[in-house]
């Protein structure tokens, strides 16, 4: 893979990461058209969701940094202490799939892009009926209030259990876990917020056990630093500006254009394979 590839990956990793459109799918696509598919890039993926994440981090800095403050600086249970226990729940389901079924779930990747082009059809059909939903709920209030409620302990898990679906290529997680709060009942504002909180922990536990691999040496990859290097810049770079952009879109607008979306490259990608 050279730097120009590395660089067109990141930028496709930190744009599609926040977007409801799935990043390990389009990931999947571009290696697909740049014929690097076949290498043993799981390294190289790793280190473009780290990057999101520590551009999640960059844009979220004032939650954050609010949540970690009360949650360790206070000795009283508080509001911080209950959203992060919210936090914490959600990841029971993703903990289970990634210590029981990592294996598994790996082996969906690099196997062509028929999975992707159905899960980006799934994608599409659950962001349909999230925005469906809502605009009824809005018609049945009254006042002009934001329709739903705040995030409950109940809602976390199933969002959490969304968000463990999603490691199939081509099912977002932002997509499923927006689409599945909003089905829920809670209101865009909250799970916009949510959403992408709660992949910090896994993304950076999945990382942790990574480097623990690197160090014993089974797991391994084909590329040198300067791909690594770029590939980690831009994914970060068009990452923050993607979770700026998408916190706005889910609080503002419709998901609607999202789901057409998916549903031309989920289209797009079952032919090419059908065609190769």
């Amino acid at each position: 893979m050279s730097w120009l590839e590395a660089l067109f990956l990141g930028l496709v990793q930190g744009l599609t990461e926040f977007l409801p459109v799935s990043s390990s799918g389009h990931l999947e696509i571009g290696q697909a058209l740049l014929g690097t598919a076949s290498e043993e890039n799981l390294l190289f993926t790793v280190v473009l969701h780290v990057a999101t994440v520590l551009s999640t981090l960059l844009v979220l800095w004032h939650e954050v940094a609010k949540l970690f403050q009360g949650t360790f600086f206070t000795a009283k249970w508080n509001e911080e202490k209950n959203y992060v226990g919210k936090i914490l729940f959600s990841c029971i389901p993703v903990f289970v799939v990634g210590m029981f079924f990592k294996d598994q779930v790996e082996a969906f990747f690099g196997n062509g892009l028929l999975l992707v082009g159905c899960c980006l059809l799934i994608t599409a059909v659950l962001l349909f009926l999230s925005e469906l939903i809502t605009k009824k709920r809005m018609k049945a209030q009254a006042d002009n209030e934001e329709v739903g409620h705040e995030v409950t302990y109940k809602d976390a898990f199933i969002i959490g259990c969304a968000q463990a679906i999603a490691v199939l290529p081509g099912l977002s997680r932002s997509g499923s876990t927006i689409a599945t709060g909003l089905l829920c009942g809670v209101k865009k504002s909250a799970m916009a917020q949510f959403s992408f909180l709660m992949v910090l922990i896994p993304v950076l536990g999945e990382a942790f056990l990574d480097v623990l691999d690197l160090l014993k040496g089974e797991l391994t990859s084909e590329l040198g630093m300067v791909p690594m290097v770029v590939g980690f810049l831009a994914a970060f770079v068009s990452g923050a500006a993607a979770c700026k952009w998408m916190i706005g879109i889910v609080r503002r607008q419709k998901l609607t254009y999202f789901a057409i979306y998916c549903v031309f490259a989920g289209v797009l990608a079952i032919v090419w394979q059908l065609c190769h």
